[in-house]
């Protein structure tokens, strides 16, 4: 039996305004859980919004406090970001990815969503014609990357790598950018929603070809090194992370403080520009922005600066400090996130013992890992209908098909997750699976 009435539900969705469920975006999906919460006491199982679970990691907190102790309150920061910073992101890219960034191409931004929003102007207005401006999605992917071009009123394609794993990927690259018109490919490892990782010889592909096309690889690293099957703990040490920078200079990783140090609050993130494309001269930025059409430069005084003015300079200040004792190994912010694959691991077994599949259960030479996301499908229902039925059980999701995803399922996410709601969870997919027989 339901948790929920059907005219409960259809109450809460009239309430705040969401004209369809089933296709919900992540915050109308917790407007619904919270309403439907608040108005029967009933907790729910929150796998809707990718909020840290963890406590902020005490250690920015603390440099924070003693940056702003120390007056810089009332001094602008550089645009460009502040010394300490940018030092620290580039040890800490050389620490844990093994590669050279010198610290000038090393740019702070309010969050990757920030980051990724002003990457998407210079990539695409790089090109002397609109036309020639798309923007390319590996989906299954992060839903507001797709706002932010409807907003800058930039095309995009898409497609979902399920079928186009290992070698599979390169004819399919190849297919997509045979024509010219891609400025930018964009996606996330480990991935969101999926968990999917790309694997080397994938990486490869995607690198090759963006120095075939002159594409730039903006490469989403929200999840840094919270992939559960490898120690990816020891700075300077392999096995490192991997990434597209090993096989293309045309690339910008966009590094996030708000998963790995549980600093979501913060708003800050870096974009870590490959070296030969900060120093690339594009005429269109030129002509565009009446400077010198220097890729790095424009991105940080011409347009960054225009979105955000800089990023809060204490914040900054805390960014640096937790990067700084990672790379010393004084922070374990691998160790500490694990918990995040402890729960997907729990939460798996529940949902696989009561008639569930895992929607992407694969990389391409092993099951996929552990942590912060996973999906879920289950037998002879769409997404849309999982989404809308599971809201009756207590449990929000997003539906895949809202990240670009093809497949009929939902996305998990973990880091609500308690204790105490473990039983809470089975006993519900219990009750779900017998209203739900599997034929």
């Amino acid at each position: 039996m339901k948790i929920f009435s059907d005219e409960l539900v259809n109450e809460a969705a009239r309430v705040n305004h969401v004209a369809d469920l089933s296709h919900a975006t992540i915050g109308e999906t917790l407007l619904v859980a919270q309403y439907l919460e608040q108005k029967t006491g009933i907790p729910f199982i929150r796998m809707d919004q990718g909020s840290p679970g963890l406590p902020a990691n005490r250690y920015g907190i603390e440099a924070e406090k003693r940056a702003l102790d120390s007056g810089i309150g009332s001094q602008y920061p550089a645009a460009a970001g502040v010394k300490e910073l940018k030092e620290a992101a580039s040890e800490f890219v050389k620490a844990f990815i093994n590669i050279d960034i010198t610290p000038r191409a090393c740019l702070p931004t309010v969050g990757s969503v920030a980051g990724s929003f002003g990457s998407f102007i210079a990539c695409c207005q790089r090109k002397a014609f609109p036309q020639m401006g798309k923007v390319l999605f590996i989906d299954p992917g992060f839903p507001i990357q797709k706002s932010q071009l409807r907003i800058l009123g930039i095309e995009w394609k898409e497609f979902d790598i399920f079928p186009y794993r290992g070698q599979a990927l390169r004819a399919k690259l190849e297919e997509e950018l045979k024509d010219g018109d891609v400025a930018a490919i964009v996606y996330s490892n480990p991935n969101n929603p999926a968990w999917i990782s790309l694997e080397e010889e994938e990486l490869q592909i995607i690198g090759e070809l963006a120095t075939k096309h002159d594409v730039i690889v903006l490469e989403d690293l929200a999840y840094f090194a919270m992939e559960s099957r490898r120690d990816l703990s020891h700075p300077y040490e392999a096995p490192f992370v991997r990434t597209v920078a090993r096989y293309t200079d045309n690339y910008m990783l966009l590094l996030s403080s708000s998963k790995i140090f549980s600093y979501a609050g913060q708003r800050i993130a870096l974009v870590c520009i490959s070296d030969k494309l900060f120093d690339r001269h594009f005429p269109a930025l030129a002509e565009r922005y009446h400077d010198s059409g220097v890729f790095g430069p424009t991105f940080i005084a011409s347009i960054q600066y225009m979105i955000t003015s800089g990023c809060t300079a204490t914040t900054q200040y805390g960014y640096a400090e937790m990067l700084r004792l990672s790379c010393e190994g004084k922070i374990n912010f691998v160790e500490d996130t694990r918990e995040y694959a402890v729960r997907a691991q729990k939460m798996k077994k529940i949902f696989c013992a009561n008639g569930f599949t895992i929607t992407y259960p694969n990389d391409v030479s092993e099951p996929i890992g552990d942590g912060f996301f996973f999906s879920l499908s289950y037998p002879g229902m769409s997404g849309s209908e999982l989404v809308k039925e599971l809201i009756h059980y207590g449990v929000s999701s997003i539906n895949l098909d809202t990240t670009g995803s093809l497949q009929h399922g939902v996305r998990a996410c973990t880091s609500r997750m308690r204790d105490e709601l473990y039983s809470v969870l089975d006993e519900r997919m219990k009750q779900f699976r017998e209203d739900h027989p599997i034929h």
